[in-house]
C-alpha cells in the first residue's frame, strides 16, 4: 500500500467481510446496502454545480436467489483489496477473465461483471481506479500551451511533457491522473467532441493563434479525460469551454456528462465534473446563422429530447437548456461540427469559434 486513502479502502473492505462472516456464525442473513444509481436519485444544486446522490438505497440480502451475485461482491472485493495492497491494477476486461476461475460464481458476460464492480465502486463511494480497477479506454488527447509534469513509474523521477511537441500528434491522458501537476499560461481550454475537428484545430494551430489548450473527448468524455479538465481548470483557474455537434447526444450526453456528471456515477460526479464549462458547440441558432447543412432528427432523438426535459434536473433547472432541446424538436434537425466546412475547411477557426468567444450571449450554461 501506498498511502492512507489505499489503507481506508483495505479496511472498508476488511469491515465489510468481518461483519458478513459474524451474521453467517450468527446465523442471520448477512446484507449489502447499495446506493440507487439513476437519475431519480440525484438532485441538481446549481451553487455546488453537479449531480449530487441522494439517500435511496438498495439492500442485497443473502439468500438462495442472491447467493451468486453476493459471492462474486466478496470475490470482487478480495481481488481489489490485493491490487491495492501490492500497487497493483486490473482492467474490467481482465476481471471478467479472472472470475473464470470462481467456479459457480464466474461471470458469464462482462457486463454482469460491470455492474457489480459499479456497485462496489458505489458502496465504498470511491471511483473504481482507487479500487484498482481501470478502464479499457484511454482518457483523451491534449494539444496546446500546456506542461505536464508527471513520473517516471520505474525511477520515480519526475517527468516534464510539452503538449506543444508533438507536433501532428497529441500528448494523451493517462487512466489516472491525480498525480499529475501543470505548468501554463493558456486562456482557456476548449473540450472537443471529435477526433476530427481536434486534429484540424491542431493541424492549423488553432491553440497558438487562442493561446489555449484542446481536449479530445472523443464522444462522452471519460473520467480521466473529465477529472483532468476538472483537475487542470480548477489548479489553473482557467475557463473551459465544451465544442459538440448540435445534437440531443451532444447535449444531454456529452455536455451534460462533462458538466455536471450522470445519474449513474452520482456518488462521485463530484470529482468527475467540470461545473465551470460552458457550452458554445453548434445550437439552433447556429443552424439558421450560419445556414448549416442539416440531418433529420430520428424518432429516437426526438424521444431523447423530450426524456431530457421531462426528467432531467440539470435540464428542469436552466431555462435555456430547455428552451434549445424544445427548439430542436421543433426544427427536428440536428447539425454535426464538421457542418461548418460548407463556409470552408478552416471557416471554424477564421470565423466559427472567434465570434463564440467573443459573444458570450451565444454561450449555454
Amino acid at each position: 500500500m501506498t498511502n492512507k486513502q489505499d489503507e481506508n479502502i483495505v479496511n472498508k473492505i476488511k469491515n465489510i467481510a468481518n461483519n458478513i462472516y459474524k451474521k453467517i456464525l450468527d446465523k442471520k442473513q448477512p446484507q449489502i446496502s447499495l446506493p440507487i444509481r439513476s437519475l431519480n436519485n440525484v438532485k441538481y444544486d446549481s451553487e455546488e454545480g453537479y449531480f449530487e446522490i441522494l439517500d435511496k438505497e438498495k439492500t442485497r440480502t443473502l439468500t438462495a436467489s442472491t447467493v451468486k451475485t453476493f459471492a462474486q461482491s466478496l470475490r470482487m472485493m478480495a481481488v481489489s483489496k490485493e491490487l491495492v495492497e501490492t500497487d497493483d491494477i486490473a482492467t474490467k476486461r481482465e476481471m471478467y477473465y479472472v472470475s473464470k476461475n470462481w467456479e459457480e460464481a464466474r461471470f458469464t458476460a462482462q457486463m454482469e461483471s460491470d455492474t457489480v464492480m459499479d456497485d462496489i465502486e458505489a458502496m465504498f463511494r470511491v471511483n473504481r481506479e482507487q479500487l484498482g480497477f481501470i478502464p479499457e479506454e484511454k482518457g483523451g488527447d491534449i494539444a496546446g500551451k500546456l506542461k505536464v509534469i508527471d513520473v517516471d513509474p520505474n525511477t520515480k523521477k519526475e517527468l516534464t511533457i510539452d503538449c506543444t511537441k508533438f507536433g501532428s500528434g497529441a500528448y494523451s491522458i493517462p487512466i489516472s491522473v491525480e498525480h499529475l501537476k501543470f505548468e501554463t499560461d493558456a486562456k482557456f481550454i476548449l473540450a472537443i467532441e471529435t477526433a476530427g475537428m481536434f486534429q484540424r484545430l491542431v493541424k492549423h494551430g488553432y491553440w497558438k493563434k487562442a493561446n489555449c489548450i484542446l481536449v479530445s473527448m472523443g464522444g462522452v468524455p471519460t473520467r480521466a479525460c473529465r477529472r483532468f479538465i476538472r483537475r487542470l481548470s480548477d489548479e489553473k483557474r482557467i475557463p473551459v469551454f465544451a465544442f459538440t455537434d448540435g445534437d440531443p447526444y451532444g447535449f444531454l450526453n456529452i455536455y451534460r456528462t462533462l458538466k455536471v456528471g450522470s445519474g449513474n456515477a452520482a456518488h462521485i460526479n463530484e470529482y468527475f465534473c467540470v461545473p465551470q464549462a460552458k457550452f458554445i458547440g453548434i445550437t439552433t441558432r447556429d443552424i439558421i446563422d450560419y445556414k448549416l447543412p442539416t440531418h433529420p432528427l430520428k424518432d429516437v432523438d426526438i424521444k431523447r429530447i423530450k426524456d431530457g426535459v421531462k426528467n432531467d434536473p440539470f435540464v428542469q433547472h436552466h431555462k435555456q437548456w430547455q428552451k434549445a432541446l424544445i427548439e430542436m424538436a421543433k426544427m427536428r434537425k440536428r447539425a454535426e461540427q464538421q457542418a461548418l466546412a460548407k463556409h470552408g475547411l478552416n471557416f471554424v477557426i477564421s470565423n466559427y469559434l472567434p465570434d463564440k468567444m467573443k459573444n458570450p450571449k451565444t454561450w449555454l450554461p
